[in-house]
């Protein structure tokens, strides 16, 4: 009895053994779903080390190498600083991949990789080891005001907080704005909140209809959208259309007729403008007084203003080959630089006697129109260190070397200055470069401002300018106040 209950006991347990190896084989991690690679992926050498410190402006990629041919799997699993980026094999090799940088002084920064973001191009279950890196860029060089610089004569309070802080940006970082539509609204910032989630930092009005009789549908006496802007957090900038009659007996219409800027479309002579007792002489100083008493209301109700009177007023003066064509665009540069310098004079000492005194004065060079090799730098035009804060320039269509080239040309002759895109757009067909073009090839523009209109730049222009680091949006400013 016990020997044949010992030979049963043997046999159960024989017929166990092929379920206890079925079930050890199906829960091997090993098994045939889950093949071990053939394979393994290890990280050779990076092109930033832990903890390193980077120069942001010649570091645009991160370059990971691996001990055998890689490729990037997943859009998401690769982020800088929380954001996924679009990483790509490198040009050079098959075993390392290049991920790309947005940098800007001044900050830290991580990157992740996750595992499963890169595998093997010969088997795509051999994955990347999960990869962390911690570095950061270096404070920016910022290109500092002439020694002991402060507004040419602004004195409010809120006007030299407002050069200082765009003087301690200068350099690294850029203020985003934007032209109102058309005159003394705020509805294209509107439109690029709407596109983007967030504000630019600075809104532009233009005083080019400040000469219309009384109407229904401007009025500058109203401050509401200036202040409505200045309120939110926003930075103001004016600009001046100074539009003159056609003729000495024009009329202008309450609809906005019977003016213009160009030279060849009135007998308004911008010399006369400055001689007493001349018709010019009296729309020039009748018209400043209806401005200055809105830049007083602003003033009164603690805003401080970017302001750019007179702009481009070389026009195509500058050509070194002069033909019927190569004078000033707008009546205040068609009677020469000496005539326009006065010109701009005579508003900068007016305002000064009415009493304003919250401005930053911005002067538009034509620098070069683009060309030095048939054209001559305007610097005759310009009013003079002691009647201007700022440099701008206006650019439409052009690409980011140009913008490099433009920028560099003017810093160079204008130094101590600050340095900013008065306007910028497309030019027709041709679109205005994107702004990390521009910031990644060295044009380092105090801000730029883009027009209305036809020059408007697209919805994926915004959006491409806007979630940049080193672009400030309205959320992003301090209290100017």
């Amino acid at each position: 009895m016990k020997r044949n209950h010992l030979v049963n006991l043997a046999l159960f347990v024989l017929m166990l053994l092929p379920a206890v190896f079925t079930f050890s084989s199906c829960s091997s991690e090993d098994g045939p779903d889950n093949p071990t690679p053939s394979v393994t992926v290890l990280l050779r050498g990076q092109s930033i080390a832990e903890g390193a410190e980077v120069d942001a402006e010649t570091t645009t990629v991160l370059t990971l190498t691996y001990n055998t041919t890689v490729k990037v799997v997943s859009s998401t699993g690769i982020t800088v600083g929380g954001t996924p980026v679009a990483a790509k094999s490198n040009s050079q090799t098959t075993m390392a991949v290049d991920i790309p940088l947005s940098l800007v002084a001044g900050t830290n920064y991580t990157v992740k990789v996750a595992k499963g973001a890169i595998v093997s191009t010969t088997d795509a279950s051999a994955s990347a080891p999960e990869f962390t890196l911690n570095f950061k860029t270096k404070q920016a060089t910022v290109i500092p005001p002439a020694e002991g610089q402060e507004p040419v004569f602004a004195t409010t309070e809120p006007a030299k907080k407002l050069l200082a802080y765009l003087w301690s940006q200068y350099g690294s970082k850029t203020i985003s704005s934007v032209m109102a539509d058309v005159n003394w609204n705020h509805r294209l910032a509107d439109h690029v909140k709407g596109v983007t989630g967030k504000y630019p930092a600075m809104n532009c009005y233009d005083f080019i209809h400040v000469y219309v009789p009384q109407n229904n549908w401007i009025n500058y006496n109203d401050i509401t959208p200036v202040k409505e802007w200045f309120d939110a957090g926003g930075i103001v900038q004016l600009m001046w259309h100074f539009n003159v009659p056609l003729t000495a007996t024009t009329v202008p219409g309450s609809d906005g007729s019977g003016v213009t800027c160009t030279p060849s479309e009135t007998t308004f002579k911008a010399s006369n403008a400055l001689t007493s007792g001349t018709w010019e002489n009296q729309w020039f100083y009748g018209q400043m007084d209806k401005v200055a008493s809105v830049l007083l209301k602003l003033q009164d109700a603690g805003i401080a203003a970017m302001w750019r009177p007179f702009h481009e007023g070389a026009g195509n003066a500058c050509a070194k080959q002069q033909a019927a064509w190569t004078t000033g665009w707008f009546w205040w540069g068609y009677d020469g630089a000496d005539t326009y310098k006065k010109l701009w004079v005579a508003m900068f000492d007016y305002f000064k006697q009415k009493g304003v005194k919250n401005l930053i004065w911005v002067w538009t060079t034509q620098n070069y129109n683009g060309n030095s090799s048939t054209y001559n730098q305007d610097t005759d035009w310009y009013p003079g260190g002691e009647y201007v804060d700022v440099i701008a320039r206006d650019l439409y269509g052009c690409n980011a070397a140009q913008n490099k080239q433009e920028f560099d040309e003017i810093q160079a002759t204008y130094s101590g200055k600050m340095v900013i895109l008065g306007e910028c757009g497309a030019d027709g067909s041709t679109s205005f470069a994107n702004i990390s073009d521009i910031w990644g090839a060295g044009a380092k523009w105090g801000s730029f401002m883009v027009w209305y209109g036809s020059n408007f730049c697209s919805d994926a222009w915004w959006k491409n300018a806007m979630t940049n680091a080193y672009v400030i949006t309205r959320d992003q400013l301090p209290d100017l106040k």
